[in-house]
């Protein structure tokens, strides 16, 4: 008997209990760890240095369990599949929690950054105090211009300095004289200075206790700075060294007691303030209502109409004697082909009151102009119209499938029964078709639900709703609604809001398609008994 194999009386040969593993399959196992390892070290000494615990936490547990899987002998299975699940709890799980965590946030511009970064910005802050003089300087460039010295001289005390980034300053004797060159750095001349000034200003010379930077009011001047504001651990407040004013952190943003506030601010839990904001303040609730209903008519008319007249084609070409039949349902498919971004600007413009072809047609013929854009009833219009014409063939190609395949002997039975066409359709048809394709309605309900594409396109959520806090438009859905706020607000992102809309729109999502399939019957085996 073969030693890989295991053999049993009457029966196949069983898998080996273990593999033998070659050295070198250890050696690049572990070589392929200690990589992974060592990214996974670095990101993890980086947030947990920012603050970003969170994904720390996550980053640091697939680490984990990815070492063990690839380790154990007995967790061979899992090795296909853990990497994709390590790439799913890091870019599909973890931002859901994020997001709902968010939720929950001040999260937005003025409150990017974690507290431990903010106060890393704050105490880079230098300014000069009144009694440190200017100093005059000479600057020199490196070889491959990308690093300087300065030379420094004080006109009032003669004392001569070299000042390198990053490192203590070196005194020199006051008789001594710039020379041409420093440890292979040349001098800059005033003429070349003025090119530089711009980098030169940026470059802090020195160490923290002694930090010199260029002017860049007056050329060829220089000064000593200071550290302005320093954290306090203990207290848990920030000093301005210059005014001695404390701030103590007050809802994410350092504030003095007569009200001033350092900026940028940092991320805190604020709790459900974004959720009752949404729910109390009449400005932004009377917008997200309108915005609501606007989103579940939008999305069920998307449905009903495509599926109207995609199952109107299915049946008008379901009959073997239609000529060109393979080309005609060839053809029904192209609007599907074509990406969104293609179509619906090309329909924007056919539609243009000015310059479209559509609207020409229209004018000629009827003698009317309609206001596709700027009119809130036929802005819906447009975009019901341009969505059906996207979505009809999609509901066509699954409706013809689920055709072919209902039994014909139940149709037989209809004609002996004498049923009419229109009672065979209601009776037998429609309620079979709804078994197949019932679940893909509910996909393309979510999915039209937050259409963002064709919203977006077609006038950017226009025409504007008057007398709202929130930039929003009579055609913005949900989805294109939160977007807006978020990031196109003109105010400033306010993600920790768009992030409460977020999970009021998923959980209202969850919501409909629950009672959709509850009331449709969708999740049970009724095709069993056909």
């Amino acid at each position: 008997m073969s030693t890989l194999t295991q053999s049993e009386k009457g029966g196949a040969s069983a898998p080996p209990a273990s593999q033998s593993i070659s050295v070198t399959g250890w050696i690049v196992r572990l070589s392929a760890l200690a990589v992974i390892d060592a990214i996974a070290l670095w990101l993890l000494y980086n947030m947990f240095n920012d603050g970003v615990w969170y994904l720390g936490i996550v980053i640091a547990v697939v680490t984990i369990i990815l070492n063990v899987v690839f380790l154990r002998e007995d967790l061979y299975p899992l090795r296909w599949v853990s990497p994709g699940l390590a790439l799913l709890v890091v870019m599909v799980v973890y931002p859901i929690f994020f997001t709902v965590y968010t939720a929950f946030t001040n999260y937005g511009d003025g409150h990017l950054l974690t507290k431990q970064q903010v106060i890393r910005q704050l105490e880079r802050q230098r300014y000069l105090p009144e009694d440190q003089g200017l100093y005059d300087y000479v600057a020199y460039i490196s070889p491959d211009e990308t690093d300087f010295i300065l030379w420094l001289e004080s006109p009032d005390t003669g004392q001569k300095l070299i000042a390198r980034p990053g490192q203590p300053v070196e005194e020199v004797g006051v008789d001594a004289t710039a020379p041409e060159e420093i440890e292979g750095y040349r001098q800059l001349q005033r003429l070349q200075l003025l090119r530089y000034t711009a980098s030169l200003v940026q470059v802090q010379f020195g160490t923290d206790e002694q930090v010199f930077q260029v002017s860049q009011q007056q050329l060829g001047k220089a000064a000593q700075f200071q550290q302005r504001f320093e954290y306090l651990p203990e207290e848990d407040v920030i000093v301005d060294l210059q005014t001695d004013v404390v701030y103590t952190p007050v809802e994410g943003t350092f504030t003095a007691d007569d009200g001033t506030r350092l900026r940028p601010g940092f991320q805190v839990y604020i709790g459900p303030d974004n959720f009752v904001r949404l729910l109390t303040s009449p400005s932004l609730r009377g917008p997200f209502i309108m915005v609501f209903l606007w989103t579940i008519a939008f999305a069920v008319l998307s449905v009903l109409t495509t599926f109207a007249v995609g199952l109107f084609f299915a049946l008008a070409f379901n009959t073997r004697d239609l000529p060109l039949q393979k080309l005609l349902r060839s053809l029904l498919l192209i609007p599907y082909a074509i990406p969104a971004f293609i179509s619906v600007p090309v329909w924007v413009g056919l539609l243009n009151p000015q310059f479209g072809v559509f609207s020409d047609v229209l004018q000629n013929l009827f003698g009317v102009t309609i206001p596709w854009f700027s009119s809130a009833v036929w802005a819906k219009v447009g975009i019901l119209s341009i969505n059906l014409w996207l979505g009809f063939p999609y509901m066509f190609l699954i409706t013809t499938g689920a055709l072919q395949a209902l039994p014909s002997d139940i149709y037989e039975a209809a004609n002996i029964d004498g049923a009419s066409p229109w009672q065979t359709f209601r009776a037998i048809t429609l309620p079979l078709l709804l078994i197949t394709v019932g679940p893909l309605l509910v996909a393309s309900f979510a999915f039209n639900f937050n259409n963002f594409v064709i919203i977006d396109l077609y006038a950017e959520g226009g025409p504007p709703m008057s007398g709202t806090l929130s930039p929003v438009g009579h055609t913005d859905i949900l989805v294109t609604y939160t977007y807006r706020i978020a990031f196109a607000s003109g105010r400033g992102a306010d993600l920790g809001y768009a992030a409460a809309i977020t999970v009021a729109i998923f959980l209202i999502l969850v919501v409909i398609t629950y009672f959709q399939f509850k009331y449709t019957n969708m999740l049970e085996e009724v095709s069993e008994n056909v």
